[in-house]
């Protein structure tokens, strides 16, 4: 037996993201939506030529309602996915204690689809069923597996600290920097920040690490420029 383990790699171990996937996902994006947002609003407040105490309050409500706003929303869009899921499998389950046969037939079929003969589908999706029923049916009818699986207060918790994190830097940035240089130190920053954040989240990913910090630079600096010019002109009108 320890051979036969061995022959087939058991003792093989690779690296994969897929594990990373939901943590990973919620913590980029509350951090870049932490950095875009509190920027943006701190360069529009400071752009409309407010008070500094005008700016950090401003700056410091966008932390705290963004980072609560990002945990709320990622727990109910994540706990959806979840509630689909635990229907799925409940369905399933029913069926394949109303029709045995024709769940191995179908869970056959597509290992068929996926190239194998189908006396050998046959038999893997009998072995497979024998072992593990619902969950053979979970990960290759339905696409449902531990490392993918739907994990609301995770998704939630990530979200908001990630957030709180991007969002607290330009905040400090603006504190503890002249009044006439908050504009730009505050954007070159923030660009900076989100262009390590787009490769760090490349790197993770497997991606291209100028392509994923490209992108992410790209549309907080627009995010930026708009915001700060609309403080500006409405600022200037007042």
């Amino acid at each position: 037996m320890a051979d036969s383990k061995k022959r087939f790699g058991y003792h093989h171990r690779e690296r994969h993201r897929t594990d990373r996937v939901g943590w990973l996902r919620a913590a980029v994006l509350g951090a870049n939506d932490g950095i875009v947002s509190t920027a943006s609003l701190i360069l529009g407040v400071a752009a409309a030529a407010s008070a500094k105490s005008s700016i950090l309050i401003a700056g410091l409500a966008g932390l705290v309602a963004g980072a609560l706003s990002m945990a709320a929303g990622e727990f109910v869009s994540v706990h959806s996915q979840k509630d689909a899921e635990k229907a799925d499998l409940e369905r399933e389950r029913h069926e394949l204690a109303a029709d045995d046969e024709g769940e191995r037939m179908e869970l056959a079929g597509i290992y068929v689809q996926r190239g194998l003969d189908p006396k050998l589908a046959r038999e893997v999706a009998d072995q497979l069923m024998a072992h593990d029923a619902l969950g053979a049916h979970a990960r290759d009818e339905l696409g449902i597996t531990e490392e993918t699986s739907a994990r609301p207060l995770q998704a939630a918790v990530f979200s908001a600290v990630s957030f709180a994190l991007g969002a607290g830097i330009p905040l400090i940035i603006a504190a503890f920097v002249p009044l006439a240089v908050v504009v730009p130190s505050v954007m070159v920053t923030s660009l900076l920040l989100l262009f390590i954040l787009g490769g760090f989240a490349a790197r993770a990913g497997g991606a291209s690490i100028i392509v994923g910090s490209a992108r992410v630079v790209f549309w907080g600096l627009i995010a930026m420029v708009v915001t700060a010019a609309v403080g500006y002109f409405f600022g200037a009108a007042v």
